[in-house]
């Protein structure tokens, strides 16, 4: 293990009992936990995923992106990816350049984003999931030598769809990881409703006159790590018009859909039934920091109480909720640790 993060430690542990106090206090649903960057490989600039798609429920046909199996593979679980809210799967990259190495690598499009198709419906959290398991079926991700399994890791949204996964997976989930996302109610956090949340999502006109300005804004969320592959995640998420303008690729039908379940969801009673170890990357550089950490809390709390073990917790203070871009290797280094036997024990 290495050391915590600047500045951090996991969010809301247990200090050591006074004097006088129980030797054993009760079990905490949360446990610090820093991932090893050592484990992460360099970035491998040259690979080049495949796109292929699969057909789930009704027929939808879920894209997703195959980054390879590795030369030398090392036994170890296959991994897959879940993109978050309105991100294709091209987001992910920074992170499976890092992966593919070691492990196959599949990042899925969620159904109505990317190039999944978008149906009128099915924009629940549990078909959501089961789309995903659909791409782990349809991958062959799951044929790995010995029955190695997968590690889900979800970003955001991505965390609740992978939870769902995991879920149905049972025994094949070898690993779920909440980055930044998917062990909280969204409505407890934002103190939103669902349509004051479609409001807040109106990008400025500015922004959307034409691709230099929309990839330009996207750049200045962090230029130290703008580079080849944020370009392509930012165009693959906007479409340009004729007239020069952007406009979502994410089509409003969907986007109504997929707001609407992300408040309806209840991440505690999912979290409860997923047999596999589960961990939580949590970027302190947002807002609602302590909502965000009672939410992470309550979740876990049910999760122990379900007789699973506690949630491992990494903080990331000061840094954004864009973690897969932000911190990378971080990312890669818990999915990997999180795959291994043991785990989080």
């Amino acid at each position: 293990m290495t050391s915590q993060p600047e500045g951090g430690t996991a969010p809301d542990l247990p200090a050591d009992a006074p004097a006088g106090e129980p030797v054993h206090p009760p079990a905490d649903p949360l446990v610090a936990w820093t991932p090893d960057t050592v484990l992460a490989s360099p970035p491998d600039p040259a690979a080049e995923p495949g796109g292929f798609l699969v057909t789930a429920a009704g027929g939808t046909r879920v894209h997703f992106l195959d980054w390879g199996s590795p030369a030398s593979p090392d036994g170890g679980p296959g991994v897959l990816l879940v993109p978050g809210f309105l991100s294709p799967a091209w987001a992910w990259a920074p992170v499976a350049r890092r992966l593919a190495a070691q492990r196959r690598v599949i990042v899925a499009d969620l159904r109505g984003q990317g190039l999944s198709d978008a149906p009128p419906d099915g924009y629940d959290m549990a078909s959501l999931g089961a789309d995903v398991v659909a791409v782990a079926e349809g991958s062959g991700l799951l044929d790995g030598v010995g029955g190695a399994g997968v590690v889900l890791a979800g970003h955001g949204l991505g965390g609740a769809v992978a939870a769902e996964a995991a879920v149905l997976l049972g025994a094949a989930g070898r690993g779920l990881l909440l980055v930044d996302g998917g062990w909280e109610r969204v409505e407890a956090v934002t103190d939103l409703d669902a349509a004051e949340f479609l409001r807040g999502l109106d990008e400025p006109p500015e922004v959307l006159r034409s691709i230099g300005a929309y990839l330009a804004d996207r750049r200045a969320f962090d230029p130290a790590t703008w580079d080849a592959d944020q370009e392509r995640a930012a165009r693959d998420a906007v479409v340009e018009t004729a007239a020069g303008h952007v406009v979502r690729a994410v089509r409003p039908h969907v986007i109504e859909a997929l707001v609407a379940a992300m408040f309806a969801w209840d991440p505690a009673p999912v979290l409860a039934r997923v047999q596999a170890p589960v961990a939580a990357l949590v970027a302190l550089g947002g807002g609602e920091t302590e909502t965000r950490v009672a939410e992470l809390r309550r979740a876990a709390g049910t999760r122990l109480a379900a007789g699973h073990g506690p949630v491992g917790v990494a903080p990331f203070p000061g840094i954004g909720h864009n973690l897969p871009r932000y911190r990378p290797a971080d990312v890669a280094a818990a999915i990997l640790e999180l795959g291994t036997p043991g785990a989080l024990s």
